[in-house]
């Protein structure tokens, strides 16, 4: 069985935002309206979830370069 490919968080936001104007702009019946509305809410929460793990790794990766400069500073003194 083929894995699934995860799409990037790119792709999910433009496909955000292509649900977005269709809902918005375009004369679509109820249950399509309602298909993509909980389409947008899962790629909603994909792109939440992508920007809260960069998130983390960004303040893992600050914390590492600060321990890192301070051992540099307690080896100076």
């Amino acid at each position: 069985m083929a894995k699934k490919k995860e799409k990037s968080f790119e792709d999910n936001l433009k496909r955000l935002e292509e649900i977005s104007s269709k809902l918005e702009g375009e004369d679509i019946g109820i249950s399509e309206s309602i298909e993509l509305y909980e389409e947008g809410i899962n790629l909603s929460k994909l792109c939440y979830e992508t920007l809260k793990n960069a998130e983390v790794k960004v303040k893992e990766l600050q914390q590492k370069l600060e321990n890192e400069f301070q051992d540099e500073l307690d080896f100076e003194e």
